[in-house]
């Protein structure tokens, strides 16, 4: 990388052509980006292969150190894929997940245009989001789902950089991809950009022949021009001899050349070319989105260059130091950022003024918006998922700064998760004001959907994917744009899964944002096995990053949602609340599980520790006696059913209890991490679970019932060793109603009970009694 950098050295102009070798294909891409190119305003997504390059880089401008680079992909050392959270460089965005650094870039774009549309956002210089793609990434259909989005929101300011090298992790692409490709993006109103040929090959195209060499090139098989590339000047001279050698001029062309000489022209190609890369990326004065084609060779500079099993290959030791004599790398000189420079002062004129780092790192921080408390609830009867979209309705209807920076959003199912009633009052985002047909043909519609700047839902078409990265973007608005945005996002529960490989990468990147599952369980009883989740609670117990909450009532919502608010905005030190043992400090994203079966509400409550039970994970809706043989735990909309159970029981049996689970996410968080504390000596660590069953009689059976998978709270009963009944759902549902599902299942208020009087002792309950 330092060659290429010393290529640039006069104020970003390149004085000679950028055909030296260099240790990785991706050099000299990232070389005319983040030295000659990119602006502090720019973001970019790096190819996870790019990694050493990248880090190589950072290490030059002081944003990485010598003991995390020479510790690369080994514990606690510079990542293998770059990532915003573990490694320290100044990095934009995460990569790895194949496709997703890509798709990302453009819901950034996206969101920049949405920030830059507020009225109380900062008035910042527009960037461009840009992507560096390996062409084996867009096999990934998250990438076309992305286009299509892109074209609908009207994108601009993104790039994508394709590194063209024709290889994938198994083999050489098929021929004609990059018209395939071309096409695509232009269907898509995408300008192209072919980056082909490097400085070395247009001037060779220019001599008596070059015309014949060029044709050639251009119909050269891939796989054909790989393995070449790897057999080196020779293989290249007696291949190209045979083939049009027959021509003086290409004859002369071609031994006016050594077979070193040869093989750097033939492996000129432009993405390996600093003059050509940025002649090509300078020349771009718009802002239309814009994917440039660089022609690159995979392993360049290497011996392993070109081979189809490289992407696996070591270089031996031998082979390792002829590399680095190559480089010009003295013995002992490895880690020194200048060591192949004899002017090496130029050079670090060159680099301490590249624009992209002359502000230091870019990462922004924005205020915490003040929460205005849970929303008061008056309905008796009500589902979830409506007093979701009545809660939001009660913000919409207010200025505070926390309505203000409420961006929600939909994959197609805006109406049907009850978000209907926020978009009325705030309207639907669009750079561009788009009229209600509807309204203003006078015909009558519950909806008033008017797109304009003011705008505060983006409706996404129905894939999975674009909606968990648009939730990534926004949910990274404070640390790239420096403005705090509060994304909220409703999904069909059943389809989280559709999506769950961007919601693990926005997670991962410690984006924040709330997602709505609703409807949820089996109560999506008349739609069907297809329709009704039931692993959807084992995703919010097993996702890093994301607190899972599944209330059964109307108050517990609207406690979690204001809490949520302010969840979503924290970045503390980490340090655990001794209560439970949570390190809610360090915040997080939000995953609500809701449902559309109504339930009749409890009486009002007020006590705190109620309103702190909710949040902690769980709380006792009726406290058991000191004889207790039986607890029933519920999470979710299966209450009624459990606490009906109860009722019927407690005519038998004395001392029963009912555990109200808000989220077992949490329980079971607080629960292992007060573990660990008490294995590094902090005897009195107890988690909140803990503390809730500490008063139960070892004899005590738990019964645990949940609309959805029973492993979800299966483990409570290894807290304190207390024998456990799990019951739910196990298989995929069937049509019919809640009750005809529910009784199939064994979860219903006879199913329950029967249970209990099967599997424990005392008093069995009357059959009249069940059925009455």
């Amino acid at each position: 990388m330092i060659h290429s950098a010393n290529h640039l050295r006069e104020k970003g102009e390149v004085k000679v052509g950028g055909h030296q070798a260099s240790s990785a294909s991706m050099a000299s891409l990232l070389t005319a980006l983040y030295c000659h190119v990119l602006r502090p305003e720019d973001r970019v997504a790096v190819k996870p292969h790019a990694s050493p390059v990248f880090h190589a880089i950072q290490y030059l401008m002081g944003n990485q150190n010598r003991d995390k680079l020479e510790n690369f992909r080994g514990f606690g050392g510079a990542q293998s894929y770059p990532s915003r959270t573990k490694d320290i460089d100044d990095l934009d965005f995460s990569t790895g997940s194949v496709g997703l650094g890509v798709a990302v870039t453009a819901f950034a774009s996206m969101v920049q245009d949405y920030i830059a549309a507020r009225p109380w956002a900062q008035k910042r210089p527009l960037g461009r989001m840009i992507a560096l793609v390996g062409d084996a990434e867009l096999d990934e259909g998250n990438i076309y789902e992305c286009l299509q989005e892109g074209w609908k929101h009207d994108l601009r300011n993104t790039w994508w950089v394709i590194d063209y090298n024709r290889q994938s992790l198994d083999g050489v692409v098929r021929e004609g991809l990059w018209q395939r490709i071309e096409a695509i993006f232009k269907a898509f109103g995408w300008d192209v950009v072919i980056v082909k040929y490097g400085a070395l090959q247009k001037a060779a195209f220019g001599e008596p022949g070059g015309s014949r060499l060029k044709d050639w090139i251009d119909a050269c098989p891939n796989q054909l021009y790989a393995a070449l590339t790897f057999q080196g000047g020779a293989a290249w001279r007696r291949r190209l001899l045979d083939e049009i050698g027959d021509r003086r001029d290409v004859a002369a062309l071609i031994e006016r050349r050594s077979d070193a000489e040869l093989a750097e022209l033939m492996n000129d190609l432009g993405g390996h070319c600093l003059e050509t890369l940025t002649e090509v990326f300078d020349s771009v004065d718009h802002d239309r989105p814009t994917v440039f084609l660089a022609y690159t060779i995979k392993g360049w500079g290497t011996p392993l260059a070109g081979h189809k099993d490289n992407h696996a290959g070591l270089m031996t030791t031998s082979q390792m130091a002829d590399f680095q004599a190559a480089m010009q790398v003295a013995p002992g000189t490895e880690w020194d950022p200048f060591s192949t420079i004899v002017d090496s002062r130029s050079v670090k004129a060159f680099l301490a003024d590249v624009r992209f780092f002359e502000a230091g790192p870019r990462r922004f921080k924005a205020e915490r918006i003040a929460t205005e408390g849970p929303v008061q609830m008056q309905d008796r009867v009500l589902s979830t998922q409506a007093g979701f979209g009545k809660i939001l309705d009660a913000l919409a209807k207010t200025h505070t700064a926390l309505a203000a920076r409420i961006v929600t959003t939909a994959p197609d199912v805006t109406v049907s998760t009850n978000l209907g009633p926020w978009v009325n009052r705030r309207g639907l985002f669009a750079r561009d004001a788009r009229a209600d047909t509807f309204r203003d043909e006078r015909v009558p519609s519950a909806q008033k959907w008017h797109f304009s700047p003011e705008g505060q839902h983006i409706e996404l078409g129905i894939a999975e994917m674009n909606f968990f990265l648009l939730l990534a973007a926004c949910g990274l608005s404070h640390s790239l744009f420096g403005e705090r945005l509060l994304p909220v996002g409703t999904v069909y529960d059943p389809f989280i899964s559709r999506g769950l490989d961007a919601l693990n990468y926005a997670c991962y990147q410690d984006a924040r944002f709330m997602i709505v599952g609703t409807p949820s369980g089996i109560t999506l009883a008349s739609e069907g096995g297809a329709h009704q989740s039931i692993a959807t609670p084992l995703i919010g117990i097993s996702q890093d990053g994301l607190a899972s909450f599944e209330p059964a009532f109307l108050d517990e919502l609207a406690i979690i949602m204001d809490w949520s608010f302010d969840y979503m905005q924290r970045d503390g030190d980490g340090q655990p609340d001794e209560r439970t043992w949570l390190r809610d400090e360090t915040g997080g994203s939000v995953y609500l599980r809701l449902t559309t079966r109504p339930l009749e509400q409890p009486a009002p409550r007020s006590d705190p520790r109620f309103r702190q039970g909710v949040i902690d994970g769980g709380y006792w809706l009726k406290p058991p006696g000191p004889n207790a043989d039986v607890v029933l735990v519920y999470q979710g909309c299966i209450a009624p059913e459990v606490i009906a159970a109860a009722g019927l029981l407690g005519e038998s049996r004395r001392d029963i209890g009912v555990l109200a689970v808000t989220s077992a996410d949490r329980l079971n968080a607080g629960w292992t991490a007060a573990q660990r504390a008490r294995r590094r000596g902090v005897n009195r660590a107890s988690g909140h679970v803990e503390t809730l069953l500490a008063g139960l009689p070892s004899h005590c059976t738990l019964v645990t019932v949940t609309d959805g998978h029973p492993v979800g709270l299966a483990w409570l009963g290894a807290v304190h060793g207390h024998r456990t009944v799990p019951l739910g759902v196990e298989h995929f549902g069937q049509t019919g109603t809640v009750q005809d599902l529910y009784r199939h299942y064994g979860i219903d208020k006879a199913g329950i009970v029967r249970t209990i009087s099967g599997l424990t002792r005392g008093a069995a309950v009357s059959e009249l009694l069940l059925f009455p």
